[in-house]
């Protein structure tokens, strides 16, 4: 097996492609179609989607909801002022959060939000140097972080979002993401009909997204890179219906890289898609073997991350930097609120 370097998914992207603000329609974003296997490609827009689906084929897409997990506040004794990011909820009132600058806030350290209507304690520092904190609060803490908490957008926006909706998906219902499923960003409820009439199944999984899909790969050697766990679930339905589809000679289109990954982590060896619940920190990159995707509908994503290693696993990297500097000659709009990109 190919030893891989996070050189090898290296590409010139200039800053200006970076999108700071979403479409005003989300489903006129650009869509490039890359073939898999010949490494061609076609333009269009991304509500032309619905031509590459058939009847039978299933359309896979994750019903995680966003929480306005970004807290401004300060330390109690000095008034310092802190970020805290909340990444993963260990129990009822302790949260795995990212608290910057993180130095100075250790353990018993106290936090006070929106004038003391939250405060926080730091428990101890765990792994990568996230702080777990105890939250103190009166009432329901998700409407006390609805009231304080703000959109956890990716540093590279540097744009305030007018409307956090924006950076929700149309369908999105159980909350518990610290960043959002991009590539569903681009479907509307009106496209989505038009895909169910056509006789596609629209099948539901969620995986809460953690920062840990975003971190920068830091080895040179990618299988020195650590990946963070997130919680995913398939119900007995979406195992139901993928795996009928697939008997049945239909394909499995992922919307994003989150969905792609809970179904290659829900799979056994075999293919088939088993219901359940858990954590994963599958690894996609050149050399895996898909069990259930046949096509990948996703954002263009950051040079040398995780997300262009597994792009890479499935239509070949030397194919994808291809389609890759394409996209970037033709201006097309990269990361969370840019352009999409279908592979198959």
């Amino acid at each position: 097996m190919t030893a891989w370097k996070k050189s090898d998914f290296y590409f010139e992207l200039p800053p200006e492609l970076i999108a700071q603000e979403p479409l005003r329609d989300r489903s006129a974003s650009r869509l490039l179609v890359l073939n898999k296997d010949t490494g061609e490609t076609e333009h269009h827009v991304f509500r032309d989607i619905l031509s590459y689906l058939n009847p039978g084929d299933a359309l896979v897409l994750n019903d995680t909801k966003v929480i306005p997990a970004r807290l401004l506040g300060h330390k109690a004794d000095t008034g310092a002022a802190v970020e805290v990011l909340l990444l993963k909820r260990r129990d009822k009132d302790i949260w795995e959060t990212l608290v910057k600058p993180g130095k100075k806030c250790r353990a018993g350290a106290r936090l006070v939000f929106g004038e003391g209507l939250l405060s926080g304690e730091v428990l101890e520092t765990v792994e990568e140097g996230n702080r777990l904190i105890r939250f103190s609060y009166d009432g329901i803490f998700e409407e006390v972080l609805d009231k304080l908490g703000e959109m956890p957008l990716p540093p590279y926006i540097t744009h305030k979002l007018r409307d956090r909706e924006r950076y929700q998906t149309v369908y999105a219902r159980y909350e518990g993401s610290a960043a959002a499923p991009t590539a569903g960003l681009h479907f509307t409820e009106e496209l989505l009909k038009k895909i169910e009439d056509k006789g596609v199944r629209i099948v539901y999984v969620t995986l809460h997204v953690g920062l840990g899909t975003f971190r920068p790969v830091k080895a040179e050697n990618i299988l020195e890179h650590h990946m963070h766990s997130e919680y995913y679930r398939v119900t007995e339905e979406a195992a139901d219906t993928v795996n009928c589809v697939k008997a049945a000679g239909g394909r499995i289109f992922c919307v994003g890289t989150t969905s792609c990954r809970t179904l290659e982590s829900a799979a056994d060896e075999s293919g088939k898609l088993r219901a359940g619940c858990g954590n994963t920190d599958i690894f996609i990159y050149p050399g895996y073997r898909f069990k259930v995707l046949d096509a990948l509908i996703t954002n263009f994503h950051l040079p040398e991350s995780t997300l262009v290693m597994l792009v890479s696993a499935l239509a070949g990297r030397e194919r994808v930097l291809a389609a890759y500097r394409e996209a970037v000659r033709e201006k097309y709009r990269f990361f969370s609120f840019g352009d999409a990109m279908l592979i198959l």
